[in-house]
């Protein structure tokens, strides 16, 4: 994770456990126990998408394309004056993380809105965000052709998805 980017060496005051759990399929999962952090994380309110609006979105939609955007939190820069809160300790040293985890509370709220703001130039009757899935549609193929450009132009001029660049769309702030 160090090579990718994705943590760096710490000094914070700051320190979760992390551990190793195992999964359903024999393989390891790296976790962190962030539940004291979030107890005190004051929480985003940023609504998610109700599933009621989005059926009435896609009425009239025959083409489909459902888009998982991989590892998408991670494609998102905390701010450097965040991180430290994120230390976590392994065997000898501290890290803490660079870019924004899943497991942290308000995470899902931050990249909903940072999703809706990126694509927000394309309505819903075209594409609907629900984090970091996208689902495309149109009534006939050339229109779901046209929205997927569009989304796959609005998410490239952002330049989010290019962390090997090391280029970021915003700083995300704990606060």
């Amino acid at each position: 994770m160090a090579a990718a980017g994705v943590i760096e060496l710490s000094d914070s005051p700051w320190a979760a456990p992390a551990v190793l759990v195992k999964n359903n399929d024999n393989s390891w999962c790296f976790c962190v126990d962030y539940r004291r952090l979030n107890a005190v994380t004051r929480k985003d309110s940023y609504p998610l998408p109700r599933i009621d609006d989005a059926l009435d979105y896609i009425s009239g939609s025959k083409w489909f394309s459902s888009l998982d955007l991989r590892s998408g939190y991670w494609h998102v820069e905390l701010a450097p004056d965040a991180r430290h809160k994120t230390a976590f300790t392994i065997g000898q040293g501290l890290w803490q993380f660079r870019v924004m985890l899943f497991v942290l509370c308000n995470v899902a709220a931050t990249f909903e809105h940072l999703m809706e703001w990126v694509l927000s130039h394309i309505p819903k009757q075209h594409c609907i965000v629900y984090l970091d899935d996208l689902l495309v549609h149109a009534s006939d193929f050339e229109g779901a052709l046209r929205h997927l450009r569009e989304v796959f132009a609005a998410i490239r001029q952002c330049q989010l998805f290019q962390r090997e660049r090391g280029r970021w769309c915003r700083p995300v702030s704990a606060k």
